[in-house]
Parts: structure tokens; sequence; C-alpha cells
């Protein structure tokens, strides 16, 4: 036993890795080593033999494998010298200088909208972009001989063949949110639903995918007075002006009776816009009394229950006021036009704390 002992703790002492390592305790300690087969030999002994060479062979194999885990210990310290020896980063050089991303303006001005709103107790709601031909149209009070209805201003979704669902459609707009809050709370209901929109359009001041807010309130003493005022609140608020004043024209929505597109005082001396001041106007939103079939389709009593919505693009509302001249340029994905028009990550928009830098 003496010469297998120093046999394997010299083999252990000259190993200079971990695998050269293993091989040697397989040899020594394994199920088929050659302790192990000394230990098979016990059985062949006298009890008296047993109980003098058993002790011996348990206390070899202790004293290998201790001998292992020692050797194991020193290779692994001795590699991790060998990496801090060679991977070296000197604190003392200058770093890079640290660059921030921005928030997109369309992004800021809906959590400004939101915020203003917010304020007013009207809560966001969301709802799906694909849409079926009922929520999109339908539900809303636009007839099937209605000029928005037509492939030339809608983006269809193809059906599989053999499909019997309805049509479905990109939403033109964000009015199906409204069916789908006043189908799932009911009335009374106090909600905005921002989101994206698809329309086949594009020009300085279209784009076939853009932004847009839909407001609604629903109770059972609203009337177009409470719609003036909000408005009137909303926009003194987002564009930092009290001097802002509003003109309602007389129009007309499907889905709103009666409708008003509401303008806003401007001047365009110099050619620069000027808000609140001048003897122009420039219609900004579209607005109106909830038409009784849109309650009917969302399960409202229109004879129980009446209300306001409105309709606004935040894409628009942004360039009006951060004066953005194009609209293609929100989706050209050019990082000189976002770090000049960009939002700092913390600039959240709060009424207590301000909307915009």
């Amino acid at each position: 036993m003496d010469d297998l002992r120093q046999k394997y703790i010299d083999a252990v002492a000259a190993a200079s890795d971990e695998t050269a390592l293993e091989d040697i305790r397989v040899q020594a300690v394994g199920k088929k080593g050659e302790v192990a087969l000394k230990m098979r030999e016990l059985g062949k002994m006298t009890p008296e033999e047993r109980q003098i060479a058993g002790p011996k062979l348990n206390a070899l194999k202790d004293e290998i494998n201790s001998a292992i885990s020692a050797k194991k210990s020193a290779l692994a310290d001795a590699a991790l010298d060998e990496r801090l020896r060679t991977e070296w980063l000197d604190v003392t050089l200058p770093g890079r200088p640290q660059r921030q991303g921005t928030i997109h303006p369309i992004s800021q001005v809906t959590e400004e909208i939101s915020a203003i709103f917010g304020d007013m107790g009207f809560s966001v709601a969301e709802g799906p972009q694909v849409e079926s031909d009922w929520y999109n149209f339908d539900a809303l009070n636009i007839p099937a001989e209605h000029p928005t209805r037509t492939e030339m201003d809608t983006f269809y979704m193809t059906m599989p063949d053999g499909d019997n669902r309805p049509p479905h459609v990109l939403r033109t707009h964000t009015s199906p949110v409204q069916i789908r809050a006043m189908e799932m709370q009911g009335a009374p209901i106090r909600v905005i639903a921002p989101g994206r929109v698809y329309r086949a359009d594009y020009d300085q001041t279209h784009t076939p995918m853009f932004h847009q807010l839909e407001g609604l309130a629903i109770d059972k003493d609203i009337s177009m007075a409470n719609l003036k005022w909000v408005l009137e609140e909303f926009c003194r608020a987002f564009f930092e002006l009290d001097g802002i004043e509003l003109r309602f024209r007389a129009s007309h929505f499907p889905f709103t009776e009666p409708s008003a597109e509401v303008d806003i005082r401007c001047s365009w001396a110099g050619g620069t816009l000027k808000l609140g001041e001048g003897d122009d106007w420039m219609e900004i939103l579209g607005s109106g009394m909830v038409h009784p079939h849109v309650l009917k389709s969302a399960g409202v009593d229109p004879d129980e229950w009446q209300g306001f919505a409105f309709g606004m693009g935040i894409d628009r509302l942004a360039m009006l006021k951060y004066g953005i001249p194009d609209l293609r340029a929100f989706f050209d994905s050019d990082l000189r036009w976002l770090r000049h028009y960009g939002f700092a990550a913390l600039d959240v928009p709060t009424m207590r704390g301000g909307l915009s830098r």
C-alpha cells in the first residue's frame, strides 16, 4: 500500500491540468481503479486480516481524494492568477462620453395629452389595431356606401378562402375603442383612446400610418357646453397659452349629432404661425354629441344616457406645438432629427411639474 500511495501522491503533484487530474482519480479511486480492486480482495481475507487491511485501504482512498481536491484548488487559483495577470483594465483611462437616447415627439405628446385629460378624470383605453368591419364602421353609424369604406381609403385584410367572418381592416380611427370601452364598462364613462391608425394616403401632411386620439364622455346630463369647456381647457393646457380661442363650426360626422369642427385662432404674419392671436383660423379637431345609434351599438340606452366625443391627430398637434414642418420626418429614423426634436427620458409631463421642456 505504501508503494500505491506514493505512486498516486506523486502523480497528483505532477498533474498540470484538471483533465490529467481526473484521469488520475479514475485510475486510483474509480470503480475499476487500483484502490477499488484492492478493496475487492478483502472478501478473500480472514476476519483478522480484514480488520487490519480495511482501515488502511479507506485511509489510502481518503488521502488520495484529499490530495486531488487540494491540487484542483491549486490549479484553479493558478488559472485565476494568470487571467488576472493578462486581463487588466486601467481605470485611470478616460471613458467614452455617455450617449443618452431621446424620447420621440409622438411619445412625448401622447404623454402630455394623457396627463391633461387624466387631470380631468379621463382614463386611457386601448384596443386592437386590426378591427372587424363592424367595430370600425357599422357600430359607428358609417353606412355601407360611405367613401371611407372603399379600398382607396381603407386597408382591408385578406381573408382565407372559405372564411365566413366579416371582413377585417387596419383601423382607420381609434373610435372603435370607444365602442369596446362602453361594452366593457357601460355608462357613465370618461375615456381617451390614443393609438396608431391607418389610411391609404401619403404626402407632406398625411402618412399611411399616423397617431390619433379619441375622447368620449357619457353621463345623464352632458351637453355641448361641457364639450366646449373640455376642449378649451385642453388647448390652453396643451399649448400653454391662456389666450387660446376656439371656434365651433357646424359639420357632419356619422357617429355624432350634432357635429362640429373646431378651429383655433392663429396668425400667419411673416410666415410664422402664432396661436392665440391674429385673424386667421385653423381646424385642429372634430367633435360632437354621440349619435344614439353608436350608444345602442355599445349596449348603452340612448334614452337614459348621452355624451360627447372628439378626435384629434397626435402627429398634427406635435407639429403645431413644436414647429415640425413635415409629417413624414416622424418616420424617417433620422437620429439627427430625433436629437433635435427629441425629449430627455426624464422629461415626464405632469400638470403640476409642467408638460414640456
